[in-house]
Order: structure tokens, then sequence, then C-alpha cells
């Protein structure tokens, strides 16, 4: 499958109504509206193929650019390869659930993410917190040093009410990840979340929204869900 027959398909699978959520949620045109689930039939056609997924990327089409990550083969793609995609990403939906999702399965993971954290870019920094996220939740605790995990939760206290807003968002979801899925700083990221509070999360053309990370992962706990590890990152 080609990169036209595989733009002509997404198109032919594109809903108004999907299309409208994207576009409330920051997506710009172009964009079809594809769910992510009509998506993975032609995934399963094509699997890996990177230089497929560059021609789709470089579009700026909202729904390639997701289809992209999805057929990407990230332990080739180099840490200049993820800024430029970086570049590209325009809203979170790219920065956090394409970009950083793809990096997660990368080995210079770590790297890239440490980098971006510190790079004071509202969606570098936004990404490179929802990277760790994504590696917390699916791989072993052992592949982290707890010393460098402790001190990010340290930073998540000292900063997060004066860091933009998606890298808000991005750092309260570190604190309850931690919480599950790092079993040897469970406890601390438990207190650290509740020395932090509740996050007032300011959206565009919304309602400001409210987060707590200390009852989301109290909630998790319950459910008995320490040391939760996702099978899979990508779909």
């Amino acid at each position: 499958m080609d990169f036209h027959t595989i733009m002509q398909e997404l198109e032919g699978l594109g809903k108004e109504r999907t299309k409208k959520m994207y576009l409330s949620s920051g997506a710009k045109e172009p964009v079809f509206g594809v769910a992510t689930g009509a998506m993975k039939p032609i995934a399963k056609q094509i699997k890996i193929d990177q230089p497929l997924a560059e021609q789709l990327y470089a579009t700026g089409n909202y729904d390639a650019m997701y289809f992209a990550g999805i057929i990407a083969e990230p332990k080739t793609m180099t840490e200049a390869d993820f800024d430029r995609w970086m570049d590209g990403a325009y809203f979170y939906m790219l920065s956090d659930y394409v970009v950083a999702v793809t990096l997660s399965e990368s080995d210079i993971a770590q790297q890239v993410a440490d980098k971006w954290i510190a790079s004071g870019d509202e969606l570098r920094m936004s990404a490179g917190w929802s990277c760790y996220c994504w590696l917390l939740g699916n791989r072993k605790d052992s592949e982290f040093s707890e010393g460098k995990i402790s001190a990010m939760l340290d930073t998540v206290k000292e900063t997060i009410h004066h860091s933009p807003e998606r890298t808000k968002a991005s750092m309260n979801n570190f604190l309850y990840t931690v919480g599950i899925s790092y079993k040897p700083l469970s406890d601390k990221a438990a207190e650290t979340a509740k020395a932090v509070g509740k996050v007032e999360l300011k959206r565009e053309n919304k309602k400001p929204t409210q987060l707590y990370a200390y009852d989301s992962i109290q909630q998790g706990l319950e459910k008995g869900r320490l040391g939760f590890k996702r099978k899979f990152v990508r779909c």
C-alpha cells in the first residue's frame, strides 16, 4: 500500500463528528477525523515502514501524522529525527500521543526526553514527561535509576504550579504513573502528589479543570493496580 492509497483510505474513514472533536482539542486543518481504532486494519497490512511513516508525518495532516506513529520504526530513528518530529507536533495530541509514544519505544528515549524536559518549551517539556509515563508504564522497574526518578518527583513538586499548561498535565500524569507503575517510589509519589495538591489546568475556550494525582493514585492502589505495566505502548 503506497502513500497516496493510504491518504485516500484515511480520508474515506474520516467522520465529521470525530473531526470536530479533534479540532476542539487543538488540531488544525488538514484533518479527516479518523478514529484511532479504525486505523488498525490498515496498520496490520503495512506493519512497520519508516520511509512511509516519514512521508505521512510530513503532510501536516493530523490523521496521517498519527498513523505515521503507528507504523514508524523507533529504533532506527535518531535524536535529530525525533527533534524534527517534535518541530511538527503543534499540539499536545501529537507531542504526547504520537511523538512521545514513538520515542518511548526507542533505545535513546530517556536521553531525548531529558533534553526536552530541560528545554523550556511547553510541548517539548510535555512530551518529555509523557515519554517517561509511557516508559514507566511499560518497561521493568530495573531499567530506571531510582535516584533519577526520585529527583524528577522533586522537580515536579517544586515547579509544577509554575509550569506551562500542557507541561502541568504531563507532570501530573508522571506523579500518577510513578505512584502506580514504579514500585520503588510509589510511596514517595503519593506523598509528593499530596504535597502538590490540586493543579489547575487552564484550557483555551473551555473552563479550567483541576487535576489531583493523589486521589488518582489512591484509587488505583485500591483497585490493586500497583505495579501495572502495559504489554504494548503503541496501538
